[in-house]
């Protein structure tokens, strides 16, 4: 089997955006058997679709399986070493947009069925819930800061083996407690990757991708990972 860490990075955070907003999708649009199901269907979702991703990206080649831009700045910050940085993040955000994509296609008859166009975004992208530009940049600072912090104790002290399971906890957390006010990107490849596949993809009905706040979910989380890296 072809392993490398391009490649694990690749299908381990396309399998994170998959099932990230594949639940979206499920809760948000119309006429899916998960309507209305709610916010903690959401975060749980994620918060398997995290270890799920960390998994895969482990068996197909990415020891570390970041998944994140902002952790493999952070770590690089952290370590010196900034040989993996581009590569592991355009491999990221490739797997990002076509997890997103591939959701785009699961759901499909279901975008033309769904008139509020935020919900359609929603699928892809964060917003926050109330623009409050210092605060939303705040909030992803803090969860992105207790997200590194969170994940560098967990693999200093627990074994492989379990260590992505807590790591979907922490997700499971963070956006239960801190998820309410911009859906908790705490990830630029997360946000970024599907919000260009909301841009340029022929989504029956869609709006505008909101890029007047997408530097938000990409400068906060970078800010916040680096920030944490000086507690260790």
């Amino acid at each position: 089997m072809t392993t490398s860490p391009f490649l694990g990075e690749f299908l381990g955070t396309l399998v994170l955006i998959l099932f990230g907003s594949g639940v979206v999708a499920n809760v948000l649009l119309k006429h899916t058997k998960g309507h209305n199901s709610g916010l903690i269907v959401i975060t749980l979702a994620w918060a398997m679709a995290v270890t799920m991703g960390v998994f895969v990206a482990q068996k197909f080649g990415s020891p570390d399986a970041h998944l994140n831009p902002a952790l493999t700045i952070a770590f690089a910050f952290q370590s010196g070493d900034w040989s993996n940085v581009f590569s592991f993040i355009v491999a990221q955000l490739l797997g990002a947009f076509l997890g997103s994509s591939l959701s785009w296609l699961i759901y499909y008859p279901h975008w033309a069925a769904t008139e509020d166009q935020g919900a359609k975004q929603a699928v892809f992208c964060t917003s926050p819930a109330i623009k409050h530009t210092p605060s939303n940049l705040f909030t992803e600072i803090v969860g992105t800061f207790v997200l590194f912090v969170g994940v560098s104790s967990i693999y200093a002290t627990t074994g492989s083996g379990l260590a992505p399971y807590l790591v979907g906890m922490l997700v499971l957390v963070i956006g239960n407690a801190l998820g309410g006010t911009t859906g908790y990107a705490i990830n630029p490849a997360r946000d970024l990757g599907p919000r260009i596949a909301h841009a340029v993809l022929p989504i029956a009905g869609k709006g505008d991708s909101g890029w007047s706040y997408a530097w938000v979910p990409v400068v906060g989380p970078i800010v916040g990972a680096v920030l944490g890296t000086f507690l260790f």
